[in-house]
């Protein structure tokens, strides 16, 4: 390959951009999910399994492929990364029933679990020096910038524009090809890269064993954290239509894209907070936000809901940025695409087991008070990581 022509600060914005990209297509469908129920008549809790199954794509590449980068390098992998989201594009683009949900989801989660470990430790080297905080900040609110625009541009396309289940994947389609021409002119920062064949496919979680101690209470954080993001991405939607007799799908992109700006604003505003006070504090606002929402839920109300959202932003930065930051500074260079691929399965499991637990409850209960028993089940988890938090600071 030619002499790279992204370097320096350059090439970690190039990176940035990748990451963000990528996680735009995770958050894309969301204000899609209502008009596939309403053409091909499944019930809440496929709705929420169609969600949830993404975590399968997540794990596949963080247990089987946390590691590729690190042997075969960042840029080939991220690459390959680009093309898995394409084909997961390609067949959005193809839905004609809802396995191929399920099977758009997958691949969706593929695509990420193995962008999102290559472009973060990517990031990490490409700052100089061992101070990585400007790492960690530049990919945190690179995935909550990507995370935001995804619903609002397709919530804006699906209600205004024509073909709402395919004019979103087609910019998307063209918006992942500019990004490969960038990403290829990217320096690397692998530099003994190897083939295939000297990897190692089989299923590890990459901790060395001396980290350990120290990498439970981020990822503990991570965990609460993303299962307080998933309640917007896979609920808000249908209790925007349901609760607050809201159709415009336009407002379901504009409540979730709320709560990422919010979250990547936040990150950036707070990057001079210690890394243990924006943990803590991160998980201390995940109760209130919790109970905002469900005021609003029980008043029908917007404006309580718009407030629990930014709280709940707020609180999804500080605990994201706060617990990859521990990571970065803990993780072995040598080692760094697997430590962190063992974080984002906290962050990817707290993102759906909580969501699938609450799809199961509305079989058996009222919609609201699966989302009640959620919102329970959510803050015992954030009260949890506060404590763990809590006694590893003073340990340490």
């Amino acid at each position: 390959m030619s002499q790279p022509r992204f370097t320096g600060t350059v090439a970690s914005h190039v990176v940035a951009a990748n990451l963000a990209v990528t996680f735009v297509g995770s958050t894309m469908v969301t204000p899609l999910y209502v008009l596939y129920q309403r053409e091909f008549g499944f019930s809440e809790l496929t709705l929420t399994l169609i969600y949830a199954v993404y975590v399968v794509g997540n794990l596949t590449a963080l247990f089987f492929l946390g590691r590729l980068s690190d042997r075969l390098g960042r840029r080939r992998v991220a690459l390959a990364a680009i093309g898995l989201a394409c084909v997961s594009t390609a067949i959005f683009l193809c839905v004609s029933g809802t396995a191929w949900l399920f099977a758009g989801r997958v691949v969706s989660g593929l695509a990420i679990g193995l962008a999102s470990g290559t472009n973060t430790a990517w990031l990490a080297e490409l700052a100089e020096g061992k101070d990585k905080t400007g790492a960690s900040v530049m990919a945190s609110s690179a995935n909550m910038v990507g995370l935001a625009v995804g619903p609002l541009m397709e919530g804006v396309l699906a209600q205004y524009a024509p073909a709402p289940l395919r004019l979103g994947f087609c910019l998307y389609l063209a918006l992942l090809g500019a990004m490969a021409l960038l990403i290829r002119g990217t320096r690397e920062t692998v530099e003994a890269a190897g083939t295939l064949s000297e990897v190692s496919l089989r299923p590890r979680l990459g901790v060395p064993l001396e980290i350990r101690p120290r990498f439970f209470s981020p990822a503990v954080t991570a965990f609460a954290t993303f299962a307080m993001c998933a309640f917007y991405a896979a609920l808000i939607p249908s209790l925007l239509i349901q609760d607050l007799h809201e159709t415009n799908l336009t407002l379901g992109g504009d409540v979730v894209f709320e709560l990422f700006l919010v979250a990547a604003v936040a990150i950036i505003a707070t990057q001079r907070l210690k890394i243990r006070t924006a943990m803590l504090g991160g998980l201390a606002l995940i109760v209130p936000s919790l109970a905002l929402l469900m005021a609003a839920q029980e008043l029908r109300s917007l404006p309580l809901l718009i407030a629990g959202t930014a709280v709940s932003g707020l609180a999804a930065a500080l605990g994201y940025r706060g617990s990859l930051q521990v990571v970065n500074q803990i993780a072995p260079a040598e080692k760094r695409a697997e430590v962190i691929s063992s974080y984002l399965v906290a962050c990817y499991l707290g993102n759906s087991l909580p969501v699938i637990g609450i799809g199961v409850l509305s079989r058996f209960t009222a919609p609201d008070t699966a989302n009640v028993i959620f919102a329970a089940v959510v803050a015992l988890c954030a009260l949890a990581a506060l404590a763990t938090d809590v006694k590893r600071t003073r340990e340490s």
